[in-house]
């Protein structure tokens, strides 16, 4: 159950990032086949053109054929030009679009399209990624160091934030996720103890909401989406993990023994009323004590014992 602790790590979770000054919006594109088959007209036009013309200047027809050579040359120029404008989208890609330093718009929409020429296309992947961090040493809040690990299931949302407002955003996401992870091992103890606290071994799915809810709020100014984050590897640092070992296996002799001594009790309480019920044998207070003693010995022993045949009579 959550205390103070985890409190303190979900208000953590909200980091005080900066705003995006900018987000995703469609640009506008034209078909890419029309556009190819009016550069490659333009290309053939202004061939035939430029070879009339060439023609004509050899047959001395003077300012008509030079004419038409300016002609054809502008018009194989326009459809070199319209070429440069082609971009092809593959599914799970975008295409980030800037005309002379400014943001115009993204291309998501799969397929062969065209747009302005003279702009800059960035490609951005916008398929689901996942990133494994390093297995880092960390001390967790009881102060014991630790080994933990984590993987992140992200996604690009946001194009236009995720080329704009960082530098590299794989690069942010794999560090703010490493961050994350050193935060929320810090805050939490490995192991609860029998105490009512969260902790990164007993509690792993709520520990893993606030881990991906941690990254998320650090991320999402860059324009990604956390998906999912989880904890593969969880252990004690290799100097104190002997000894914690130990602990551990102490714990779970005192458990399993405190669960043996209720059933033994509870079995003896149980032979008691029996032969009482049935009139079995009749015992004074001294042979009761005699005869828990000895089913004590019995039933908790983690040993067979050897069983003494008494021969005589009860009190010999």
């Amino acid at each position: 159950m959550p205390n103070a602790t985890g409190e303190a790590a979900l208000e953590a979770a909200a980091v005080d990032m900066p705003a995006p000054r900018t987000s995703e919006r469609p640009v506008r594109a034209a078909n890419g086949f029309v556009m190819l088959g009016v550069a490659t007209a333009l290309e053939l036009a202004g061939i035939a053109l430029l070879a009339m013309g060439i023609l004509m200047l050899a047959s001395e027809a003077g300012q008509g054929g030079m004419w038409m050579v300016l002609a054809g040359g502008l018009s194989i120029l326009t459809g070199f030009f319209l070429y440069f404008g082609l971009t092809a989208v593959a599914p799970g890609e975008a295409r980030v679009v800037q005309l002379l330093g400014r943001y115009v718009g993204t291309l998501r929409t799969p397929g062969f399209q065209w747009v302005n020429p003279i702009t800059v296309r960035r490609r951005v992947s916008t398929r689901i990624r996942n990133h494994e961090t390093d297995v880092t040493k960390v001390n967790d809040a009881d102060g014991n160091p630790i080994q933990i690990a984590t993987v992140v299931v992200w996604q690009v949302r946001d194009t236009a934030q995720a080329v704009f407002e960082v530098d590299d955003f794989v690069e942010f996401v794999a560090i703010q996720a490493e961050t994350a992870v050193r935060h929320i091992a810090g805050s939490y103890p490995y192991d609860a103890h029998g105490e009512p606290r969260l902790s990164l071994r007993d509690n792993a799915d709520e520990i893993n909401e606030r881990l991906s809810a941690e990254i998320a709020a650090r991320v999402s100014s860059a324009g990604v989406k956390v998906i999912e984050s989880r904890i593969i590897h969880l252990a004690y640092a290799p100097e104190i993990a002997h000894a914690m070992l130990r602990r551990q296996q102490a714990g779970a002799v005192v458990a399993a023994r405190q669960r043996i001594v209720e059933g033994a009790v509870g079995m003896v309480e149980m032979a008691l009323a029996r032969l009482a019920e049935h009139d079995v044998v009749e015992l004074d207070e001294e042979r009761k004590a005699a005869m828990v003693s000895n089913l004590l010995v019995v039933l908790v022993g983690d040993r067979d014992t050897q069983p003494v045949v008494n021969t005589g009579t009860l009190y010999q």
